[in-house]
């Protein structure tokens, strides 16, 4: 009875915790759903343990409880693989701007060279030029894409 009683509160301190981040926005919600899912699993495992004993035997499994080692494992693999594709879209996106603002401070120097130019052939003063922001490069990730 304890394992279940530990097992439920376990679930649902988690899900409390889950939703105070997503409220302070500390967590986005697809994230939170992820991990929604899996406080309601450990919830449901621990007040429904006999649960995982007859799925694992209908699967054909000798020893059952190993059934949610395994599906825990299985998820915690394709959790980093979603977590490793949404960091190789991140830098790719982080990749494009650092060169989209490199270009666009390209092109802010070169039209204030030319004012500068067209307003000493006019002769009025010329403003002190205004230094352009420093592109500085950004180390290579091993997740190119």
């Amino acid at each position: 009875m304890t394992v279940v009683f530990v097992s439920a509160v376990l679930g649902i301190a988690l899900a409390g915790a889950i939703l105070y981040l997503v409220r302070r926005d500390h967590l986005h919600g697809s994230y939170a759903l992820w991990w929604l899912i899996v406080a309601a699993a450990t919830l449901l495992i621990g007040v429904f343990p006999s649960l995982v004993d007859r799925l694992g035997e209908a699967i054909g499994i000798a020893y059952p409880p190993i059934l949610a080692i395994i599906l825990g494992m299985g998820l915690v693999l394709i959790r980093m693989l979603l977590m490793d594709v949404d960091r190789s879209r991140q830098e790719r996106t982080l990749r494009r701007l650092t060169q989209r603002l490199a270009i666009l401070d390209q092109e802010l120097s070169d039209t204030r060279a030319r004012l500068a130019a067209a307003n000493a052939d006019a002769g009025e003063p010329v403003s002190p030029a205004r230094k352009s922001a420093q592109v500085i490069a950004l180390p290579k990730s091993g997740g190119e894409g």
